[in-house]
């Protein structure tokens, strides 16, 4: 079953859920910002999808912008501060397996051959 990290409100990660639906695949959609996403979640998502923390970080986001810009951070303490602040992190994010891309663009999900 594939898995989407899903922000029913992004219009990136709607257009994410839309391409797996069309596929007709199973589906397990997973709304991270209400239910929140654990440390050890998102250090295993970070192994699949093989990045650092700092690059799954949506930069544009103000609190990102007015609070953490500029600053050094380990990768435990950005964990910890995703993990806290959902919402920076960019979205969706689709796993099959062992293997994660980052939804956007759309053709990204491609690279997991479902």
């Amino acid at each position: 079953m594939i898995q989407i990290y899903h922000n029913p409100r992004c219009k990136k990660s709607r257009a994410g859920l839309q391409y797996l639906t069309d596929k007709g695949v199973d589906i397990e959609i997973i709304n991270y910002i209400k239910d929140s996403i654990s440390e050890s979640i998102l250090e295993d998502l970070l192994v699949k999808l093989n990045i650092k923390p700092q690059e799954i970080i949506r930069k544009q986001e103000a609190f990102f912008k007015s609070d953490l810009k500029g600053k050094n951070f380990t990768d435990r303490e950005w964990i910890k501060i995703l993990s806290e602040n959902p919402k920076l992190i960019q979205r969706p994010v689709i796993v099959n397996g062992y293997k994660a891309v980052i939804g956007d663009p759309v053709e990204n999900i491609e690279n997991l051959k479902i």
